[in-house]
Formats: structure tokens, C-alpha cells, sequence
């Protein structure tokens, strides 16, 4: 096991202010660096104005504006028209990679009741003529019927048979 020196708090509270003094320079020299950059760029788009006094000049100098809005707008829409096409390449490939991975997750079904003969139908579409009667498939078994089980049925009412042994009780008494 190696030994690690642990920092002090104090030596940590220092370096953290060092490490936050850098990063705050950083961000100032990047904040700075896009206003000069946003600064370049109007200059080259929008040229100061100066407005004319006549009425001839102001109508040319519409013209003009308008003509660069015009064109400002194509490229506005056509930018905005490449990002919407890349947006839905990049969604279809997403779509593709889950599927090829295969897990996606499988939405939670309804529970239908239909009897099979609807859903083949449903599969199947009109071609479907068997019907399929599951009951009708089932076997039938003939019951086998016992002697003894036969006897049991023949006796038929229990006070019958109570009489008849009262019969036989009087037989031997006389």
C-alpha cells in the first residue's frame, strides 16, 4: 500500500481560489473573444447608415434593405431547413441503432378477448375458412360401467330393502 499525503484544508482552500482565478480569466478572454467576433461580423453585414435628405436616395436606400433582407431570410430558411434534415437523419439513425441492438422496450398490450376463430380471421383476412372448434376436437370417452357399481344401482330404495329383511326375520321366528 503506498501512503498518500492527505492536503490540509488550508492548502486545498488554496488551490480551489487558484484553480476558480484561472478558470475566471479563461472565461473572460473567450467572452471578450466572441464580442470582437459579433463586433467583425456586423461590421461586415451591416455597414453604418447614413440617411439621405431626398426622397430619391431614401427609396433606393429601401430597395437596397429590402434586397438584403431578402437575401438574409434564403439563408436563414436554408440553414434552418439543413438543420431540421440533419435533426431527422440523426433521429432515424437512433431508431436504427436501437433496433439493431434490440432493446427497445415493448409498449404493454391490451388484453382482447377473441375467440380463435376471430383471430385468424384477423391474420389471416378472408382467406380464413376453417372453422376451429376446439371442443369438437376433443376425444370422447365411453365410461366403462362396473358389475358391482351395477348392483349398487339395482337395490334401488333402502326401505324396500329394509322390508324385505323384516320378511326374512318373521321367516325363521315361526
Amino acid at each position: 500500500m503506498a501512503t498518500e499525503k492527505r492536503l490540509s484544508a488550508r492548502r486545498k482552500h488554496t488551490l480551489k481560489s487558484c484553480m476558480l482565478m484561472v478558470a475566471n480569466t479563461l472565461l473572460d478572454t473567450e467572452a471578450t473573444a466572441k464580442a470582437q467576433e459579433r463586433e467583425k461580423f456586423l461590421a461586415e453585414a451591416c455597414p453604418p447608415l447614413d440617411l439621405p435628405y431626398s426622397r430619391d436616395e431614401l427609396l433606393e436606400l429601401c430597395k437596397k434593405l429590402h434586397e438584403q433582407i431578402g437575401i438574409s431570410e434564403e439563408e436563414r430558411y436554408s440553414a434552418e431547413f439543413k438543420l431540421n434534415m440533419v435533426l431527422n437523419e440523426v433521429r432515424d439513425l437512433n431508431i436504427k441503432i436501437v433496433d439493431l441492438r434490440g432493446k427497445f422496450k415493448r409498449p404493454r398490450l391490451k388484453k382482447v378477448r377473441m375467440s380463435a376463430d376471430a383471430m385468424l380471421k384477423a391474420l389471416l383476412g378472408s382467406k380464413h375458412t376453417v372453422n376451429m372448434d376446439l371442443r369438437a376436437n376433443l376425444k370422447q370417452v365411453k365410461k366403462e360401467v362396473k358389475e358391482e357399481d351395477k348392483q349398487l344401482r339395482d337395490v334401488g330404495d333402502w326401505r324396500k330393502n329394509i322390508e324385505d329383511k323384516s320378511d326374512r326375520k318373521k321367516m325363521f321366528d315361526s
